[in-house]
Order: structure tokens, then C-alpha cells, then sequence
């Protein structure tokens, strides 16, 4: 039986499956947004952080979701558990006619995505993978600016992910570091949000070479850097560098480049703009550089950027962006608005990280 949208005058009751430190972040957005939906349910393999996090925002607790799905009434489901158990979840739930939201990536390879995409088939309910940053207003900016073409032919991308994760933070789960349950490291893990954004303002991605290595930790089976170029549809380039090896930890940035503009997302914040508008053409210049680049950035409201620590949690991750997607998917359910980062949005991410690993393995180029 499928679920449907929960009555205007009701709250939609959410299982939220996986209580660590992501599952933090959904408790809170969901006790943010009390007016609209409720925490019925807390589950987890281990019953103590399970506890914890329901007596902070509310709910009963169960350390399997088909117990919770048999005792309480539920309406949304909520995957926050290691990546390699996303989809086991995500298909109990829509084989029970369940919505789902999915914590990022949706699963771990391109295959284990498509079983999730056509369980929701069968299921016909509404399925959304947390981008977050897709609802960021520096990332509105830049792609109302290239849908208008504003920036020209698109040419070049680049993803950087310059971030430093300590031995312990390796230690602290023995998921963490697996092909299995982790899928990758520093361009699955940490770097997949930010290969969203080049999807994202690229387009669709067709061949990726890489090379991968692990050079500043221990007891891990995945990398802790890697480096690749890409290839997309339009014809235009990207490159992507992503590690966990960066001490003491930088920014992670995005550059878009044009024919007629540029546009840098620095850790969320649009940090640079130069857009040319339609219908005129861009200043002829020889020679261009940092030094004189025209910096539009102060023509664009920017009162609601927030940076990373914004209302941050203890493990540095701000519930502001999750919140919004959280309104898209409640507005899709009331269906005001369709649902904007789908399992087949994801996907695209999905498989160029995973045409890196294979790029990395083989050494050959790999077609997406």
C-alpha cells in the first residue's frame, strides 16, 4: 500500500534511520520544522545513541526498521546509516510504500543506485538524496546565470576538495574507510557534494581519467587523495582533486568558467562573479587576470549565505542547507513543487566518482 501525502492539517511522522552524527543533523532539521513533521521514530543497531538522540528530539526507539515500521504509523523514512546499508534500507522502506529521503550518496555504486530507483518505480512514492548545497544561494545564483547564458560557452570546471581528516576520525567506526560500507574516502565521502555542484553547473559527464592513492593514513582501504579529469556532453573539461590529506584542512571550492564569465563558489560562499548578459558581448581583452577581473559579487543579494559553521553542529555540519531540501521534499509531498535532487540526479555524481576508482585501478579513461 503506498503511502500519500499526509493531510495539510497533519504532521507527516518520520523514521529516522541511523542516530549517529548525520543522524544529528536530520533530528534537528525535523525538530526545526515541529510544525510540519514529527519524529516517530528512532532506529539503530546500537540502542544507547539510538536513545539519546530520541530523548533530545522525540520518538520511540528500535534497533531495526522493520520493528518500527510495525508498531508506529510512518510516512517519510530517513536513511542516515553507513553508505554501503543505504539501499537495504531505502528498499525495505519503499517496499513498504514509504517515502524516503536518503543521506548522501544514495549507495555506493551505480548498480546498487538503479535497485533503489526501481524499487521507487514499483513504490511510485517520492524519493529525494540530500545535496544540500544545491539549495545554497551562491549555487542558485550560478545556475540561473548559466541557464541564462550568462557566462557563454562553458569550458572548464573545477572541484576542489582540500580538507585534512585525522587518523582518529578513520578509527572512530569500522565502517569508515571501507570499499563496503563506505564506498570511497575522500571523493566519496567528503568531496561527493561538491562533485554534485560540478554536475550540477556542467551538465552530464562522459569519460573520466584519474589517479588515486592513500599517502597519509593507516588501516584504510580507500583513498585519501584523488585526482581526475573529466569530460562532459557539451564538450567542455573539468578536473577534480579531492583528499583527506590536507592539514591542517582548507576549503572546498568551485570554479565554473565560460567564454564570457566565471563564477567561484568558495565553502559555499559565492566568493567571485562576472557574468556578461545576453544579447551583449564581452569586453575584448588580450589578457586577463586576478588583478583585474571585475568582481560583480556585490550586484547579488547575499543576505542569506551562510558559510559551513552556521548554526553548526558539534561535527561542523550546518542543518540551515539540510532544512531547505527538507521544505523541497515536504512542498514536493503537498506537490507545490517537484522533488530537485532525485536517485537519478544522484546518480550522475555516482558514476563519475566511480569512473575515477575504475579510471584509478585500470589506468585507462572510462566512459560514463
Amino acid at each position: 500500500m503506498s503511502a500519500t501525502a499526509p493531510d495539510a492539517n497533519d504532521r507527516a511522522k518520520i523514521a529516522l534511520v541511523g542516530a549517529g552524527v548525520i543522524g544529528a543533523v536530520h533530528g534537528q532539521v525535523i525538530s526545526e520544522l515541529a510544525d510540519r513533521v514529527e519524529l516517530a521514530a528512532v532506529v539503530d543497531t546500537h540502542p544507547d545513541r539510538a536513545e539519546r538522540l530520541a530523548a533530545d528530539r522525540g520518538g520511540k526507539v528500535f534497533t531495526s526498521l522493520t520493528d518500527a515500521l510495525a508498531a508506529v504509523d510512518i510516512d517519510i523514512v530517513v536513511v542516515c546509516t553507513p553508505t554501503g546499508r543505504h539501499g537495504e534500507v531505502a528498499i525495505e522502506a519503499l517496499q513498504a510504500g514509504k517515502h524516503v529521503i536518503i543521506e548522501k550518496p544514495a549507495e555506493t555504486t551505480v548498480a546498487k543506485t538503479d535497485q533503489i530507483i526501481e524499487a521507487q518505480r514499483k513504490a511510485g512514492t517520492l524519493v529525494a538524496v540530500i545535496s544540500q548545497h544545491r539549495f545554497d544561494p551562491s549555487t542558485e545564483i550560478a545556475l540561473a546565470a548559466i541557464e541564462k547564458g550568462e557566462l557563454g560557452r562553458l569550458t572548464t570546471g573545477i572541484a576542489a576538495i582540500d580538507w585534512w581528516r585525522g587518523q582518529s576520525y578513520y578509527d572512530s567506526g569500522d565502517w569508515r574507510g571501507t570499499w563496503e560500507l563506505d564506498g570511497g574516502g575522500a571523493l566519496m565521502n567528503q568531496g561527493v557534494h561538491t562533485v554534485d555542484l560540478l554536475v550540477a553547473t556542467m551538465g552530464r559527464p562522459v569519460e573520466v581519467f584519474a589517479y588515486t592513492d592513500t599517502l597519509a593514513h593507516q588501516r584504510i582501504e580507500v583513498e585519501d587523495v584523488a585526482v581526475a579529469v573529466v569530460r562532459f556532453e557539451s564538450g567542455a573539461l573539468g578536473v577534480l582533486h579531492a583528499t583527506t590529506a590536507a592539514h591542517p584542512g582548507l576549503s572546498a571550492r568551485l570554479h565554473v568558467h565560460g567564454d564570457q564569465g566565471s563564477i567561484v563558489i568558495d565553502n559555499d560562499l559565492l566568493t567571485f562573479i562576472h557574468t556578461t548578459p545576453q544579447g551583449s558581448g564581452a569586453a575584448e581583452r588580450s589578457y586577463g587576470s586576478a588583478s583585474d577581473s571585475i568582481n560583480q559579487v556585490e550586484n547579488y543579494d547575499l543576505t542569506e549565505q551562510t558559510g559551513p559553521t552556521a548554526g553548526s553542529t558539534a561535527g561542523g555540519l550546518s542543518p540551515l542547507a539540510h532544512r531547505r531540501q527538507y521544505e523541497n521534499f515536504l512542498a514536493a509531498l503537498a506537490g507545490k513543487e517537484p522533488v530537485r535532487v532525485d536517485l537519478k540526479t544522484n546518480r550522475q555524481s555516482i558514476a563519475i566518482i566511480t569512473g575515477v576508482y575504475e579510471s584509478a585501478r585500470t589506468g585507462k579513461p572510462v566512459a560514463l
